[in-house]
């Protein structure tokens, strides 16, 4: 047994909304998580969401994205934008743009070490960020 992210293919612990995303399990057998039907889906939901952050709501920065993502009512947001820097090599001030997918990859990665306590296949980040068409590699 993994942790509840990756018993779901949610690595970033998505919560159920009313989104639907390419690869989601209808319904999801977990009460408050999305689950997906294999891990770069559950990937590519996360970038597909750090995407609408940027371009709608000009989260473009660490700080910024994990204020919104773990908000400090219910996490330690200073303490996880400080892992996420720390474990993407990505300063958490860095102006992240569509361009910055290389960032993002590593970024995402990171997210999914804190969410689960483990570190990410890097492929299965990687894959999930091929399956999304918003952000670009450099």
């Amino acid at each position: 047994m993994g942790t509840r992210g990756l018993n779901n293919n949610n690595p970033l612990n998505i919560i159920k909304n009313g989104d639907k995303f390419a690869g989601e399990v209808v319904p999801s057998a977990d009460k408050r998580f999305k689950q997906f039907k294999d891990m770069p889906h559950g990937y590519r939901a996360g970038f597909v969401i750090l995407g609408t952050y940027l371009t709608k709501h000009k989260r473009n920065t660490i700080d910024k994205i994990i204020h919104a993502w773990a908000p400090p009512v219910e996490n330690d947001t200073t303490g996880y934008a400080g892992m996420v820097e720390r474990w993407s090599g990505v300063p958490k001030d860095r102006v992240l743009t569509l361009h910055s997918g290389e960032d993002y990859i590593r970024i995402v990665a990171a997210m999914s070490r804190v969410e689960n306590g483990l570190p990410a296949v890097m492929t299965d980040v990687e894959a999930g960020f091929a399956l999304q068409s918003k952000m670009k590699a450099k």
